[in-house]
């Protein structure tokens, strides 16, 4: 299931990364996205501001990650 809260092991007990990513890749797109409409709508969008929601966008992704993969331990 894609877009949960909570990262998920497979059957081996390893973490999920494919589904993990899948879901930060829509967050991250979704604030990238969000920040370039937001700035438009103000008509500040230029260079620099691209620029900034690039980074929030990544800065998205890799909390999105790091909040999926959390301490979870192998299951056995």
């Amino acid at each position: 299931m894609v877009l949960s809260v909570k990262g998920k092991n497979n059957r081996d007990g390893n973490f999920n990364w494919h589904d993990a990513v899948v879901d930060a890749l829509i967050m991250a797109g979704l604030t990238f996205f969000t920040a370039l409409g937001g700035l438009g709508a103000t008509g500040a969008l230029m260079g620099r501001e691209v620029l900034a929601a690039g980074i929030a966008a990544g800065t998205q992704f890799c909390l999105t990650l790091a909040i999926k993969r959390g301490l979870r331990p192998k299951q056995t």
